[in-house]
């Protein structure tokens, strides 16, 4: 089961750097975090979590596979793209086929990087992008509206769970809201209707402020403009130097990287801060697998079950799942790995209907 975050943005705002350097570091750390090149602008990153680290050590594991997160770098979108300016349309089918989205804003002032709406907005830029997807959006709702009406008409209760939703849907995007919104009220049943309806504004989002060197620690005014944008929206920003991020993608040990961060006042990358936030913007959480050929850490959405989680290892896991060895991660390190947890009671046998936790260490037991 792949997690995707698609990264979008005005041209000139740092997208790409942002997205070179994410790549070039996670090619950079092979051993540890895996990265590979599906097209030119898609690749696929360890998602940096130091509890996997610490079971593959009490473990003694000999390998460690982190879990992964898909990002795409999308082409810059430009006012008018509902209309198929600049690559309009297929930007937008760029962006549907994502989870979720990154929107770098620019937040910093270069007279050498021109700014296509010649001033320095983030607000404003964000708007704009939201306003493309906004009426994109409303021009495939109002065709399916039309359709599901008659169909309705004539009986078909499907329809009827569709309109349900689409029509509401419909007029929060007339009333200038994404489609996200709707999720603050929508029942299970219907909230699982509005995420296959496919809308852009559906999606979860995640605002990188994309600051000058200078202000990578602090950040400046424009980023905590964008910072209340993302509260405000209930939603997470990042502040970034897409600039350092490049610099840091290119050094060879984690030696060299931590004293160029120190120098700057930077406790990590912020790639890594990029990454978790995208995570947890999919509502994602980890399990993972530990023995001495490997520590794994998999992933699942949030209310995922015991089931659920052997599928993503494998089909036949979930197809003949019969329970779960389960092992809640402090135990696991308390008592010192497996078999210490064990004799201390804190191995469970959890069956079918089990949630998984974030942290959770799986043995499945199946028959197929």
């Amino acid at each position: 089961m792949g997690f995707n975050c698609g990264i979008v943005g005005l041209p000139n705002v740092g997208k790409s750097t942002l997205f070179n350097a994410l790549t070039a570091t996670a090619a950079a750390q092979a051993a540890n975090y895996p990265f590979c090149t599906i097209e030119p602008n898609v690749g696929r990153v360890g998602v940096p979590d130091p509890r996997l680290d610490k079971l593959a050590t009490i473990a003694g594991s000999a390998k460690i596979i982190p879990t992964q997160l898909e990002f795409v770098d999308i082409a810059g979108l430009v006012r008018g793209a509902a209309k198929g300016e600049g690559l309009g349309n297929k930007f937008l089918a760029h962006i549907r086929e994502v989870d979720a989205i990154i929107h770098v804003l620019r937040c910093f002032e270069d007279g050498d990087i021109t700014h296509v709406e010649n001033s320095i907005d983030p607000i404003r830029d964000a708007e704009t992008v939201e306003t493309e997807l906004m009426l994109a959006d409303m021009e495939s709702l109002e065709n399916r509206v039309y359709k599901a009406q008659k169909l309705a008409k004539s009986g078909d209760q499907d329809s009827k769970d569709q309109l349900a939703v689409m029509e509401p849907a419909l007029k929060l995007l007339q009333d200038g809201k994404p489609a996200r919104d709707l999720f603050k009220t929508l029942p299970p049943d219907q909230a699982l209707i509005l995420k296959r309806l496919q809308l852009v504004t559906a999606k979860p989002v995640l605002y990188i402020a994309n600051v000058a060197e200078s202000d990578a620690a602090t950040g400046n005014a424009l980023s905590e403009k964008v910072a209340a944008k993302a509260k405000a929206e209930g939603t997470q920003s990042v502040v970034i130097a897409a600039a350092i991020e490049a610099e840091v993608s290119v050094l060879a040990s984690e030696d060299d990287k931590k004293e160029f961060l120190d120098a700057l006042g930077l406790d990590e990358a912020g790639l890594n801060k990029i990454i978790r936030a995208g995570y947890q913007s999919l509502d994602l959480l980890t399990f993972f697998t530990v023995g001495p050929k490997e520590a794994r850490a998999w992933t699942v959405r949030r209310g995922s079950t015991a089931p659920n989680a052997a599928g993503v290892i494998h089909t036949d896991f979930e197809r003949g799942f019969i329970k779960a060895e389960t092992i809640d991660y402090d135990s696991f390190v308390a008592f010192g790995g497996e078999a210490g947890a064990r004799e201390a009671g804190k191995l469970r046998q959890e069956g079918k209907e089990y949630i998984v936790h974030d942290g959770d260490i799986f043995h499945f037991r199946f028959n197929v």
